[in-house]
């Protein structure tokens, strides 16, 4: 990584900090200069990415915030602005997966992974908008998935909420466009999350294939031949907050590895 510093003086709010994705746009923000507000419900995860955004030379905050409760991440927003006076980008990367056939999904699954993916991402984007709008600038990183755009079986929960979440983002960047704010969503392949080794090992199971094995597949369906790095997709996420990405907007990146090219 090019030794930047392009957030200095900005604050950036991440939710699913504790892990994966969240921790790792968390810590490339601290490490760029930004000051970073790490949200999560896994209390002590959470409060190591703040430490680790810390050591990197930022002022961090670890609130507990449960992204399903909109006075959880209405108190988050309140603290963050007590503390720096500003919201300049929000990563919303709190998400959760289930799957399994169709004809077996309980409702109460169903109304679990939505309130989590789906109402977790519109309450985030919902209570920084105030924010922004109050600046006249702002960026919106919602993390959809490549589910969003392809799909497999036995997950149609979570390409119901993920593509939703790509809606939420192109209504969003419309209707705040003109104050100066850009959302855009982040569609990443199989990253190396914990949440994908556990998603390997339920599926696999499936399938008659160690978690293991079935990771192995899904890297030979990349162009790369390979999964992701979470890094990789914090990389992106930077960009997206960046000054370079000004006139970008409404946008549904793919950053899968050529995954969707199979």
């Amino acid at each position: 990584m090019a030794d930047m510093r392009r957030f200095e003086g900005k604050v950036v709010v991440v939710t699913g900090a504790a892990t994966g994705i969240g921790n790792a746009a968390a810590t490339r923000f601290a490490s760029e200069g930004a000051s970073v507000a790490c949200l999560d419900i896994a209390d002590d995860a959470n409060e190591n990415t703040a430490s680790a955004a810390r050591d990197l030379g930022a002022d961090s905050l670890a609130i507990r915030c449960d992204v399903r409760q909109l006075e959880d991440q209405e108190r988050a927003v309140a603290l963050t602005l007590d503390r720096w006076g500003r919201v300049d980008v929000l990563v919303a990367s709190a998400g959760i997966f289930v799957g399994g056939p169709i004809a077996d999904v309980p409702l109460d699954r169903w109304a679990e992974i939505s309130a989590v993916n789906l109402t977790g991402v519109l309450i985030s984007n919902k209570v920084v908008a105030p924010p922004m709008i109050a600046q006249g600038s702002g960026s919106i990183i919602n993390i959809a998935s490549m589910a969003a755009k392809t799909s497999w079986p036995n997950s149609a929960e979570y390409s119901a909420t993920k593509s939703g979440v790509v809606g939420i983002t192109r209504s969003v960047a419309m209707e705040l466009g003109s104050h100066g704010i850009t959302a855009n969503a982040v569609c990443p392949g199989n990253t190396l999350t914990d949440m994908v080794q556990d998603v390997s090992c339920q599926v696999g199971a499936r399938l008659g294939m160690t978690g293991d094995e079935w990771l192995e597949m899904r890297a030979n369906d990349t162009a790369l031949k390979r999964l992701a790095d979470p890094s990789e997709i914090a990389g992106v996420i930077a960009f997206l907050a960046s000054e370079d990405a000004r006139f970008l907007t409404g946008q549904s990146l793919e950053v899968d590895g050529g995954i969707i090219l199979s």
